[in-house]
């Protein structure tokens, strides 16, 4: 009898801790659909952000938006429709202007991104400050992945699922510019066209992260379930498997640590994000230190 009743008591304390804030709560659920859905277009976007060494462009992107979604905020206070349109074309703007500097001036790109990502947060927390009150600035920066609505979450849901179409088209010249850019271009036209269309689901994605994680974190769930994945596997496809997989699973396990332990949601997720980096780092079965470390067998003749 004690052996099925221990066993009752776990299971109940299982459920207590992993299911019941699902179950009980709705904007836990709310919560959850959103990271979930973050995580299905953001992963794949992230891959591709690191193969292509661009990983802190997502970082100034992230930060290039919250200008435009400060305007909106100043036009039509927490608008869902005016601050999603304000990030979009800041992102678009901040990103042709920082190509336009690094092609016409000898500064190169990512020191251009820099200087545009620290102006644009500069000038959208002195536009946020001018209207809204700290708790207004507080989610701009850091989000409010716990008070998702229905708009919200079709927002994410909607870019999640046009991410996915428009990069199974690219995928082919996304691939091939990774590992042989000249290639590509001798064979064929299709990695401007390309590359314009990544860079448009990168500044998506980031604003639909913005809504749910703040300007500071929305690059979080896009770039470390990416490098996560890069511990694990050396195939394009397994690589976006497992930064969708990695994503998901940080999001609903930040969201339990938050529940718990009463910390913001969102900081709580990247957290449990960067515990699985640093899991990675030491056991990941490519390039980990544990196996770097484990002799290797050679081949015999």
């Amino acid at each position: 009898m004690r052996p099925r009743g221990g066993l009752r008591k776990t299971r109940s304390m299982l459920h207590e801790i992993l299911i019941a804030p699902f179950a009980e709560f709705d904007f836990m659920r709310r919560a959850l659909v959103g990271t979930t859905a973050l995580a299905l277009g953001a992963g794949p976007v992230g891959v591709f952000l690191m193969l292509r060494r661009m990983s802190l462009v997502g970082d100034a992107m992230a930060h290039a938006i919250l200008p435009g979604a400060a305007v909106g905020f100043l036009v039509a206070g927490l608008n869902l429709f005016a601050m999603t349109a304000g990030g979009l074309i800041a992102g678009v703007v901040v990103a042709v202007l920082a190509g336009i500097v690094a092609r016409t001036t000898e500064l190169k790109e990512d020191a251009s991104l820099a200087a545009f990502f620290l102006i644009s947060l500069a000038v959208g927390v002195t536009i946020v400050s001018i209207k809204g009150t700290n708790v207004d600035l507080l989610h701009f920066l850091f989000g409010s992945v716990l008070a998702l609505d229905d708009e919200t979450l079709l927002l994410i849901a909607s870019i999640a699922t046009v991410s996915l179409l428009v990069l199974a088209l690219i995928y082919r010249p996304l691939v091939l510019e990774c590992v042989d850019p000249g290639f590509l271009r001798s064979v064929s036209r299709a990695g401007a066209p390309a590359h314009i269309a990544f860079l448009a689901l990168v500044v998506m994605n980031l604003v639909g992260g913005f809504q749910a994680l703040g300007t500071l974190l929305a690059v979080g769930l896009m770039m470390l379930p990416a490098v996560i994945a890069r511990f694990w596997a050396r195939d394009v496809t397994a690589m976006i498997a497992i930064a969708i997989v990695g994503g998901a699973l940080a999001g609903a396990a930040g969201l339990l640590l938050s529940f718990h332990a009463r910390i913001p949601s969102g900081p709580a997720i990247i957290l449990i994000a960067g515990g699985l980096y640093a899991v990675s780092v030491l056991f990941g079965r490519v390039g980990g230190l544990v196996r770097q470390s484990m002799p290797r067998r050679h081949l015999e003749a």
